[in-house]
């Protein structure tokens, strides 16, 4: 039995095409991120599943039972969803206890400061149930935002770009706190975000998507490591791009060939290098230092990692660097040569017309 699923849905606004026949399935207990950039569509998809959006095209379910289409719309407060958004809209003049205790208008008085109880404890917010949403910091507030959506105990948790209204320092701990009560209490979660550290981080799968369609689903180590397009590969991150030409089922680059797995020989291609991919080590004999040499432009540290700018010696002057990503503190000087070893599980290759990395 699937917690939650969307079934073909689409959903357009005037003639813009938001949401293009998307389906998806959620376990019980399971997190999953929809992820992609601005106007990609997941915002629509998750206030469709909630609701807040009828249902145009395709059905929505609840631990399947059809809770949209098939003639019929069930609103929000009779789908058992609980719902977060970046602004967590607590009453300013109820206390903690009574904005939490707002969606259990049915349940007796002894049941409802239980629940409330209960889901304050949930999210390490019992001490302040009798104070105001005003005295709180932000990452408190969203605390208690949480526990407000898990009181009612929903079958369905959704979840609109949480965090973003915390710095990051205080996003860190905020998420991983949400995280481990999404998995205590077991409940089965939609998240909306724009940051894929952050699906990466929360996400038992990911779905990404791309101008109202789902591009690639998965855990978060399949996205990563298996992009199905440049856009997949590059939004998870910096990469370096290269084009080459098939040639005896591989890519030559100034790192190395790539093997080029089914696509036609001869045909021209893109490659797609994460600067993590780029294993350098120092040389001692000057340069050229053939193969895959490289050149040090600059070298900064970055905290956990050192982020190294490289001219390849293999290039004429002019063409693009390259940028390698080294765990700690790495800071070569300029001009000194490495040599390159390139970690092919990290390097992508795609055909070149199937769209550039960023869009």
């Amino acid at each position: 039995m699937s917690a939650l699923a969307l079934e073909h849905v689409s959903h357009a606004f005037g003639g813009l095409l938001a949401v293009d026949d998307l389906s998806l399935t959620l376990a019980r207990g399971e997190v999953v991120c929809l992820l992609g950039p601005s106007g990609c569509g997941k915002t629509t998809a998750l206030r469709v599943a909630a609701g807040l959006e009828p249902l145009q095209q395709g059905r929505v379910l609840i631990d399947d039972e059809v809770v949209a289409g098939e003639g019929r719309e069930k609103p929000p407060e009779d789908r058992s969803v609980g719902l977060v958004f970046q602004d967590y809209a607590l009453f300013p003049h109820l206390t903690i206890a009574e904005n939490v205790a707002f969606g259990l208008r049915r349940l007796s008085g002894a049941e409802r400061r239980q629940r409330v109880a209960d889901a304050l404890d949930l999210v390490g917010m019992a001490g302040s149930a009798g104070v105001y949403p005003h005295t709180l910091s932000g990452g408190q507030q969203q605390r208690v935002a949480l526990a407000r959506a898990l009181a009612p105990r929903p079958r369905v948790m959704l979840l609109d770009e949480p965090f973003s209204n915390l710095d990051a320092r205080l996003r860190q701990q905020v998420r991983d706190d949400t995280l481990h009560v999404l998995k205590q209490s077991g409940t089965t979660t939609l998240m909306v975000t724009h940051d894929p550290e952050e699906a990466m981080f929360m996400a038992d799968r990911i779905a990404l998507m791309r101008a109202g369609r789902m591009v690639q689903l998965g855990t978060p180590a399949n996205l990563y490591y298996q992009p199905v397009d440049a856009f997949a590969a590059s939004f998870f991150g910096e990469i370096n791009y290269l084009e080459g030409i098939v040639e005896a089922g591989e890519v030559a680059t100034p790192f190395g060939a790539v093997a080029a797995g089914k696509l036609p020989e001869g045909s021209p291609v893109q490659v797609l290098i994460r600067p993590e991919a780029l294993h350098l080590t120092p040389v001692d004999d000057g340069c050229p230092v053939p193969p895959h040499s490289v050149a040090v432009m600059a070298a900064r540290l970055m905290g956990r990692t050192s982020l190294v700018h490289l001219r390849s010696l293999e290039l004429p002057d002019g063409a693009p660097h390259f940028h390698a990503r080294v765990p700690g503190r790495f800071l070569p000087p300029e001009k000194q040569c490495l040599a390159v070893a390139l970690d092919r599980a990290q390097a992508f290759v795609f055909p070149r017309n199937s769209g550039k990395a960023d869009g």
